[in-house]
């Protein structure tokens, strides 16, 4: 650790990231303009709104079109966050305005977060006036959020705590599993309580394209929308720069690195990732092996998003 800290010091890595002139307008599929519209109309006959983010990137991919009172953030995937900053983070949601604010990891089992969510939701509910549902003894929440961050997950997690009861919702790695506002779906008895699952929607703007590759870099967007090797190159910059060197261990580097041509290479040796390419020399034709360099980069990120990098927080 000492040597990557000295390297560090040294000024050997960049300051700044190259994001060019990239566009992130494409990034926003059709789909999800359609189920915004459908959230947005859905929205007047829910009493509380759960907003899910994951923890990595806690000020990343808020919607303001749908920001409803009462309203409950949740940060998933607190398994892959450095909560050594957790207070800085609350503090810089509470100067934003955001006071209700929990951490879960709806993945596991027997989360004691997710158990603490019934009691907030229904004091935040009863502590404001119902309007037209004032008699209404049943709860319906909307969950948001952009893709993959857990909205599915956190479903199932309520149903298998407060119902005892398997996932009633489809829960996938990759953005994109959830197409629609779907209907509603029980996940508490005592009170009543149903949640409408919605697809995972990016805001139409995305405020500027190093959001957008943190929103990359945590699984939000398609990875070829963004391109492997940018959000490869995007990942070394930002682990460098938060001085997190696990990759240096899990693919025998021997030390940092700020060249993602150097590393992804050294990652396809490793792993054998490599393919037989024919190239035209003076004397002939020749067979030779060349590294998969985009196959390095997808074993690279996907290390990452499993937290076999390490715990980070990229905001």
């Amino acid at each position: 650790m000492r040597l990557y800290q000295t390297l560090c010091n040294a000024g050997t890595f960049r300051k700044v990231f190259d994001f060019g002139n990239r566009d992130v307008a494409h990034w926003f599929p059709g789909h999800m303009a359609k189920g915004l519209k459908q959230m947005r109309a859905t929205v007047k006959n829910v009493d509380c709104i759960l907003e899910v983010h994951d923890a990595r990137i806690s000020f990343k991919g808020s919607n303001d079109s749908l920001d409803v009172r009462p309203h409950l953030l949740l940060l998933n995937k607190m398994d892959l966050a450095d909560l050594s900053s957790k207070s800085r983070i609350l503090k810089q949601l509470e100067k934003e305005g955001v006071k209700n604010v929990i951490f879960t990891d709806c993945v596991r089992q027997r989360d004691e977060n997710v158990k603490k969510l019934v009691p907030m939701v229904t004091e935040l509910i009863l502590s404001q006036p119902r309007f037209h549902r004032e008699e209404d003894p049943k709860f319906c929440l909307m969950v948001i959020g952009v893709p993959n961050v857990g909205k599915s997950s956190l479903i199932n997690a309520l149903r298998r705590t407060n119902l005892k009861k398997g996932r009633a919702s489809k829960v996938g790695g990759e953005p994109g599993i959830t197409k629609a506002v779907l209907t509603r779906i029980q996940v508490c008895e005592r009170p009543i309580i149903h949640l409408l699952d919605t697809p995972g929607v990016l805001p139409p703007k995305i405020q500027s394209l190093e959001t957008g590759l943190k929103l990359a870099l945590c699984g939000t967007i398609l990875d070829h929308l963004v391109g492997e090797d940018i959000i490869a190159d995007y990942l070394l910059f930002s682990l460098n720069r938060l001085e997190k060197y696990g990759y240096v261990d899990r693919y025998d580097l021997g030390e940092p690195s700020d060249d993602i041509q150097q590393v992804l290479k050294h990652i396809a040796v490793k792993l054998g990732k490599t393919q037989r390419v024919k190239a035209i020399t003076g004397v002939g034709n020749i067979t030779i092996t060349v590294p998969n360099y985009t196959a390095a980069a997808y074993d690279f990120i996907r290390a990452f998003r499993k937290g076999d990098l390490g715990q980070v927080i990229l905001d």
